[in-house]
């Protein structure tokens, strides 16, 4: 929550409709406000990890993907939550679902961490690390070295309802 006046900021400042609530809830996913990239878009803005050493630039870098995204889902007609997985994903995510039913799943995200972003990076073998975080221990555990999180965007989701909650209680 403490970056919620830079991110009303910067959401004023480039006149983005982008929902405050769902950019804190990725805050907290990403980094929960303990590191300077935010919400980690250095790799998205310049290809490689920690490049970005100012918190008000991750965000306006974050939003913007985040935007492009949205924008992406909105014409290739698939969910909102196909477009926050692919922050993590990448945009060529979205192109994916569209092609596959149109609404992200943790089936389609597996599929695609295993065959597409895990090769990427240079997991040719398949091979998996077992991750301790709720809602991935309700599904057996497991995401694929280098293929990203199959459970970013249900994560985002939980952390969007906790914001929620915090606005609820500290409102005046």
């Amino acid at each position: 929550m403490t970056y919620e006046p830079v991110v009303e900021e910067v959401l004023a400042e480039n006149d983005n409709t982008a929902n405050k609530e769902l950019i804190l809830a990725m805050i907290y996913t990403e980094t929960k406000g303990e590191q300077v990239d935010v919400m980690q878009s250095s790799e998205s803005a310049t290809g490689y990890v920690n490049t970005i050493t100012d918190s008000k630039e991750s965000i306006h870098k974050g939003i913007e993907f985040l935007s492009e995204n949205l924008r992406l889902a909105d014409q290739q007609g698939v969910d909102v939550w196909t477009a926050v997985q692919a922050y993590n994903y990448g945009p060529a995510y979205i192109k994916y679902i569209a092609q596959h039913g149109g609404k992200n799943t943790i089936k389609l995200a597996t599929a695609y961490s295993k065959n597409v972003v895990a090769p990427s990076l240079g997991n040719d073998s398949s091979k998996t690390y077992t991750y301790y975080h709720p809602l991935a221990l309700l599904n057996g555990g497991k995401l694929y070295v280098n293929g990203g999180n199959i459970y970013y965007s249900r994560q985002v989701h939980f952390n969007l309802y906790l914001i929620k909650i915090i606005h609820f209680f500290t409102q005046e």
